[in-house]
């Protein structure tokens, strides 16, 4: 049967995972932000709770399903193309890690390109309860009115702000996830007498959501920092608060000012949402080609 199928379950298996997980997202964005009067997650969570509402951790919710659908079928339909057709397999049908690298960077890259409209939205959704503590006006209440607004203000090219960092994030995300998970199953299946099963795709997928909170916990940081910038009419960042005018000018200035140790600020809500994410995926991605007749992952 053609592997086609298999890319698509993949990209609808992420609509339902967002329900459970975008509630750590939105705790990582407070924690991600400059200044934020809350200390740790869990005073995060309470702190979101009591001046926001209890609804508010689920904040942005709808462009999350949306950019998981965008983004997980076409990194994993781009990954498994490269794998099998351009950087192609050895004879023995082993998959050297620097070609696994280049295939994962690059799939997480165009996939999270193509994302990036609805990953915008879904940002400034879900600062918009800290817009209001902070006495600024509302920008946006649902998805139609923000992507509207965005197009009003800064054109086409506006669904694209902060690219560069999500670019960057998206192929890291999927160094340490698309990378290891094949790398690490492949290497269990051969090192060990363990036969592809659950409990393979089970330590496969640990590994992958370990690795891919650490890879991605920096670059989310300066993603975040980037996208909820102001910008004028012509989509220029707008002089005063954050102006910060590429990601490695954030990332420097991050440094500079709060330390090395501020770029994984969130870490820990980062690996929560991850890590099931990772665990979830797999399993389900991987019991769905199985279903489907297609060859293992």
């Amino acid at each position: 049967m053609s592997s086609v199928p298999s890319h698509l379950w993949g990209m609808m298996l992420p609509m339902w995972i967002p329900f459970g997980l975008s509630t750590s997202f939105h705790l990582c964005l407070h924690l991600w932000q400059k200044q934020t009067p809350y200390r740790g997650m869990v005073a995060t969570m309470l702190g979101i709770i009591r001046e926001e509402g209890f609804t508010n951790l689920w904040k942005g919710l709808s462009p999350a399903i949306y950019r998981h659908l965008v983004y997980s079928g076409i990194r994993m339909a781009t990954y498994e193309y490269m794998r099998d057709n351009v950087l192609q397999k050895k004879s023995d049908g082993s998959f050297p890690l620097w070609k696994s690298a280049l295939g994962g960077m690059t799939a997480g890259a165009v996939g999270q390109f193509c994302a990036n409209p609805t990953d915008l939205i879904k940002v400034q959704m879900q600062m918009e309860g800290r817009r209001r503590l902070e006495g600024k006006p509302p920008r946006v209440k649902g998805v139609i009115e923000a992507a509207s607004q965005i197009l009003r203000e800064g054109g086409v090219r506006g669904l694209w702000k902060g690219w560069a960092p999500n670019v960057q994030r998206g192929a890291l995300v999927n160094l340490g996830d698309l990378t290891t998970y094949d790398t690490a199953k492949h290497f269990f299946l051969s090192h060990t007498s363990l036969k592809d099963g659950h409990l393979v795709h089970i330590m496969s997928s640990v590994c992958a959501g370990f690795v891919g909170a650490t890879m991605a916990t920096p670059a989310d940081v300066i993603k975040s920092r980037i996208m909820n910038q102001p910008t004028d009419s012509k989509g220029r960042y707008v002089v005063g608060g954050l102006t910060y005018k590429s990601s490695i000018e954030c990332l420097m200035a991050t440094i500079r000012n709060e330390g090395a140790f501020a770029l994984y600020k969130g870490f820990i809500p980062t690996w929560i949402r991850m890590a099931p994410w990772s665990l979830t995926f797999w399993l389900s991605y991987e019991q769905i080609r199985n279903l489907a007749g297609t060859a293992s992952f």
